[in-house]
């Protein structure tokens, strides 16, 4: 009986999922489209013989950012900072995204954890 009730309120469900026009489908789901990040600046740093490249990036203050770090290594890395309160790590060739912000204006150093002496770099934002 109950299995029998659940399948009635899926095809309920199913029903009115497909009698909805395409914009109230894609208002349902703004996630699945990237809706709630349109409009997010995104900075690429590319992670490449355990350095960071560009080793300083220039981002908006007073809006959030997306990261995307690309580690070309075939090591991990940790994207590691103590000022933006962020740390990933990142598997050899492969790419995460990092999202921060809003910033203030500021400067906001970052290093790779597993390879401390040569990943370092610095994300620095200003106000327009």
């Amino acid at each position: 009986m109950l299995l029998k009730q659940a399948l009635s309120r899926v095809n309920v469900v199913l029903k009115t999922i497909f009698s909805m026009s395409l914009p109230g489908l894609l208002a349902l789901c703004p996630l699945a489209w990237g809706g709630a990040n349109a409009g997010t600046p995104v900075f690429d740093i590319i992670i490449k013989d355990h350095q960071f490249q560009p080793a300083r990036v220039e981002v908006p203050a007073g809006v959030r950012v997306k990261l995307v770090i690309d580690n070309q290594d075939p090591t991990p890395e940790e994207f590691e900072s103590y000022a933006l309160n962020r740390e990933k790590v990142i598997t050899g060739n492969s790419k995460v995204t990092v999202f921060v912000g809003p910033l203030e204006d500021g400067e906001y150093p970052f290093f790779g954890d597993f390879n401390q002496k040569t990943a370092q770099g610095i994300l620095v934002a200003t106000s327009p």
